[in-house]
């Protein structure tokens, strides 16, 4: 074990709504959609059409610049809709599921007998290869390239986030077998982070084939890109993957089972649920059977699909997620609070001591999703440093992406960030700036400039 390294910059959101570790099962769906709004820097080409028989691992679509990359289907039945918004885009490819799941089958093997172009191959042909993700560009991995290490966050610290001892319970064959195969695929090290006041599974202490590192802090001490920046920075021209724990379970089952399983474990939290647990379910699943008889009757609400911060707002019938481990539930805040800035605010959250709730730092708020001002000028206050635990310049990376300065981007370190860094800055921004798209702005500015 390697000596602990403290995260000393960030913020912790303490919001009504965590999970009980209580493991629920709802009806299942009658519908599951793959996005590919999902994946960013995704071209997507279809493989099929409304009508269409698949299983699950079939593929749907794959990525036109890189056609190796194939796109599956969580479940078997029949494609019955392609939703497109604005230019035609491909927005849902939407798969009416059979009562049981048919399976593609896949090679079965132990991964460690395998070469590296025979793991790469099966997970491009599977469509587990969408799990692997890259830093930076923070875009799918490209196969071309062998990555000087590979990363998994064990733990996380998000508003509301899942218990990833508890997503990945009873899974510990599936996940060494996921680790093997990783481990496959670079010449350097796979990293599994934990911390070691959240992270007490023995599926995760006793794991072998990684080099396990500690880390302990606030939000966002769980993101992989905080945790790359301070174990092994990227420098231009170097290339890290990243994955998530349960999907490490998912390349796991390809490996053992010969079949693509995404089945995964989702906390169903928020403010507005009233018995907030975990479901067990299936990856591109419709939300509405989860939400049933769970949510509170007294006003709208916003569902998101994934944390506060960085989640998606979808309809109460809409899709979970590719990547996503939680769905959150909070009020929508569309109302407006005469001379709400200046009132006491005993119940409502401030970073600084605006309100006088600072005198109960271990309050948990009931927070919505109103803005509580206009967008204004970008002002230099400060705020970013408080919340941003890189050595890199928040600020001055931002306006360096907005008057599109390329030279002064690489500068700044825009190789070693995604939008979810950005997240807390997004949160505490005084000017409303919206730090999260103009940091995916630049980054694919970037992958345009450098291909």
């Amino acid at each position: 074990m390697s000596e602990v390294t403290k995260i000393k910059r960030g913020l912790d959101i303490k919001l009504i709504g965590k999970a009980d570790k209580v493991l629920e099962k709802a009806d299942r769906s009658e519908t599951y959609a793959i996005k590919p709004t999902d994946f960013p820097g995704l071209t997507p080409k279809l493989k099929v059409k409304v009508d269409t028989e698949v299983k699950a691992g079939s593929p749907l679509f794959f990525d036109k610049y890189c056609p190796e990359i194939n796109f599956a289907s969580p479940v078997s039945g029949k494609v019955i809709a392609v939703n497109r918004g604005e230019r035609r885009k491909i927005l849902e490819v939407v798969i009416q599921a059979d009562a049981e799941t048919q399976y593609e089958e896949f090679k079965k093997a132990d991964p460690n007998g395998l070469s590296r172009e025979e793991v790469k191959a099966e997970l491009l042909e599977s469509g587990l290869w969408a799990f692997v993700r890259q830093r930076p560009y923070d875009v799918i991995a490209n196969p071309q390239e062998t990555p000087k290490a590979i990363f998994i966050s064990a733990f996380d610290t998000a508003p509301l986030a899942a218990d990833v001892d508890f997503l990945l319970e009873g899974e510990a064959k599936t996940f060494q077998a996921g680790i093997d195969a990783l481990a496959k695929l670079t010449d350097g090290k796979v990293h599994l982070n934990v911390n070691p006041n959240m992270n007490e599974s023995k599926v995760v202490s006793d794991l072998k084939n990684v080099s396990i590192n500690k880390f302990t802090g606030a939000h966002p001490a769980g993101n992989v890109g905080v945790q790359i920046h301070h174990l092994d920075p990227i420098n231009k021209g170097e290339v890290v993957w990243v994955v998530r724990p349960q999907e490490v379970v998912f390349i796991g089952r390809l490996f053992n089972k010969g079949i693509y399983d995404v089945s995964r474990k989702v906390a169903l939290c928020g403010s507005e649920v009233k018995t907030p647990c975990y479901f067990e379910t299936i990856t591109g699943t419709s939300v509405r059977n989860i939400l049933k008889g769970k949510l509170k009757d007294d006003e709208k609400i916003r569902v998101i699909s994934g944390n506060v911060l960085t989640g998606t707002h979808i309809a109460e019938d809409g899709y979970l997620g590719m990547y996503d481990s939680q769905i959150t539930v909070i009020p929508e805040g569309d109302q407006f609070e005469f001379f709400g800035w200046a009132l006491p605010g005993l119940k409502k959250f401030s970073m600084s001591k605006t309100f006088f709730s600072w005198l109960t730092p271990n309050r948990e708020y009931r927070l919505d999703a109103n803005l509580h001002g206009e967008h204004r000028a970008f002002v230099v206050s400060g705020e970013y440093d408080k919340v941003f635990p890189m050595d890199i310049l928040p600020v001055h990376l931002i306006k360096s992406i907005l008057v599109e300065d390329v030279d002064l981007m690489e500068q700044l370190g825009i190789y070693e960030v995604a939008p979810e860094d950005f997240a807390l800055c997004d949160f505490v921004c005084t000017s409303k700036i919206e730090v999260q798209d103009i940091v995916r702005k630049g980054l694919d500015l970037m992958i345009k400039e450098m291909s």
